[in-house]
This record gives C-alpha cells, sequence and structure tokens, in this order.
C-alpha cells in the first residue's frame, strides 16, 4: 500500500497543464502535427510532449495505423475524462460573465442613519427590480470600522472625503452634498435669513456624535473667532436632532440633501451655515481585498445615481 501511495504522488507531481494541453489535442486530433498546430507547439515540441506522455501514463496512447494514427484503448478512456479536466480548469480561471440579476449574497454596510434614510430605500427599489436576491444589512458605524472592513465583517462603508482613508482601503465619491443651518420654521431666528458667527453661537444647538467624541469644526471655528456656543443636546442620531430642533427652539447643522427630505414634514427651514467650508463630499469606502468583487462595484454604482438623484 505504501508503494502504490508513492507511485500515486509520483505521478501527480509529474504532471503540469501543459502536459494536459497537449494530450488533450492529441485525443482531439489523432495527429501529432494538427495538434500542434491546435495549440501553437511546432511539431519538434509536441513529438517530445508525446513521449512525456508515454511515460507518465505507461501507454503508448497513439499507434501508427497507414496514414494515420489511431488512440489505444488507454487513450480512448482517457479522452472523455482529459476533456472534462481543461473544460473545468478553463472554467477555474476564466472569469464569469457578470449577471446582477442571478447573484445571491447579502452584504454588509456600515452607515450613519442619514445616509441609510436618504439613500437606501432608493437602492433598494433599484435592487428588487434589477438585482432581486441581493439583501442589504444597514450596520452601525463604529471607531473599530478599518478591522472590520479588512476582516470582511462589512463589505462596505461611507466617509468624508477630507476624512484619511484607513491603510489597505480605497474610496470613491458617492455624493456633492452641503451644509445646512436647520431650526423650525417659526423660530426667532428664522426671520433674519442667515446669522452672522456670533448670532449663530448665540443659539442653543444639537449636535450629532457617531463616534460619541467631543468638539467639533463647528467648535474649532467659533473659538478660533473668540465665541463658544451652548450645546443642549448631543446625540448619535441625524433623525433625532431633526425632530429635536422641530420642536424645540434649538438648531442643528446636518447634510442639506437629508435635511430637505423632512423640511416639509417637520416644519423645517434650511439656510446656509456661517460656517466655513459648507460643502460636504461623502465617500464610499471598502477594503483593497474587495477590488475585484464585481458585484460591489456594481451596487456602488447604484449608489452613486440614487445619491444623484438625492442631491439634484
Amino acid at each position: 500500500m505504501l508503494y502504490i501511495q508513492y507511485m500515486r504522488d509520483v505521478h501527480l507531481k509529474a504532471i503540469d497543464l501543459n502536459l494536459l494541453t497537449a494530450l488533450g489535442a492529441l485525443l482531439s486530433q489523432h495527429s501529432v502535427s494538427r495538434a500542434a498546430r491546435e495549440i501553437g507547439l511546432s511539431q519538434p515540441a509536441m513529438s517530445r510532449a508525446l513521449d512525456r506522455l508515454r511515460h507518465l501514463f505507461g501507454d503508448e496512447l497513439m499507434l501508427r495505423s497507414g496514414a494515420g494514427m489511431v488512440l489505444t484503448a488507454r487513450a480512448e478512456a482517457l479522452a472523455p475524462q482529459v476533456q472534462e479536466l481543461l473544460a473545468d480548469i478553463r472554467a477555474l480561471v476564466t472569469e464569469p460573465l457578470f449577471d446582477p440579476s442571478t447573484e445571491r449574497r447579502t452584504l454588509r454596510i456600515a452607515a450613519v442613519d442619514s445616509l441609510t434614510t436618504l439613500l437606501f430605500p432608493g437602492v433598494m427599489a433599484r435592487l428588487l427590480r434589477e438585482a432581486p436576491y441581493i439583501d442589504l444589512r444597514a450596520v452601525p458605524i463604529g471607531t473599530d470600522i478599518a478591522h472590520r472592513l479588512q476582516s470582511g465583517d462589512i463589505d462596505m462603508t461611507f466617509a468624508l472625503a477630507n476624512y484619511p482613508l484607513a491603510a489597505g482601503t480605497h474610496s470613491e465619491m458617492l455624493m456633492d452634498d452641503r451644509l445646512a443651518l436647520i431650526m423650525r420654521r417659526d423660530h426667532p431666528a428664522a426671520r433674519n435669513g442667515p446669522p452672522s458667527l456670533a448670532a449663530y453661537a448665540a443659539l442653543t444647538h444639537v449636535t450629532v456624535s457617531v463616534f460619541g467624541d467631543g468638539s467639533t469644526e463647528a467648535d474649532a471655528a467659533l473659538a478660533a473667532a473668540g465665541l463658544e456656543r451652548r450645546i443642549g443636546l448631543t446625540t448619535p442620531h441625524f433623525t433625532s436632532a431633526l425632530l429635536a430642533v422641530a420642536r424645540t427652539d434649538m438648531v442643528t447643522v446636518l447634510s442639506r440633501a437629508f435635511a430637505r427630505q423632512f423640511a416639509e414634514a417637520f416644519g423645517l427651514v434650511l439656510l446656509e451655515p456661517p460656517l466655513e467650508p459648507a460643502d460636504l463630499k461623502v465617500t464610499m469606502v471598502w477594503h483593497a481585498s474587495r477590488k475585484h468583487d464585481r458585484l460591489l462595484a456594481w451596487l456602488r454604482g447604484i449608489f452613486k445615481e440614487v445619491a444623484a438623484d438625492m442631491a439634484a
């Protein structure tokens, strides 16, 4: 038994894919010259390949018969197996056609509630039409986002374009948005139009803290002008920030595209904030290991199209 196993190992080590390709051509063409032309070898090189194959299989494989050659019984038995094996190898190294309508996967995307509210309904409407077997799972963003991308726990996330990327990640622009100063429509300050920086600082504010961190760029801008503000509420959710300003005299500065979706229903007014820059450029971020994931690339395109509609 040990001898048989040894012989099997020797034979496996002796096989190379070039020999299999040559064997497939020989078995289908029944001719050294025609087989050589089929795979682009010279006739002497194909003759050498046939010699190696005869040694490997311990069989002549092809015998002369009149003006041509015939397969041995062993070769006849090998022919269908070799063709099937070569087809499997070609399928292994050939990228299949991508058809989102037949893909079956669940993708996990880390996002804040403003983006899930703004984009996911439109994206899901497209998926149900064009990729009905793709499911999305929106999960919270956390400080461990880079590790979760690398480990494959999540497939994609979002970030502001001015934030540095973690090592090993790629990004693509999603949408150009702007910040808006948001308050209830009958707020005493609403009638005065966009406030000065000092008037802005005198208001009571709602801030959103996704990661539980402290001061913001707005606080830094105020500090540079010798001003500070009162923060009445800090919440991790953008939607709750909108509801809070809709029912109080507090104000908040958030995504204009997001707030615009609720302005009518919540009775809100959107003003230009006295802060620079007011641009809000949002990107999609994924790990380098997903560079060739065609479904994820296709999904990013869907997100961009939906985002373009929302930001218009």
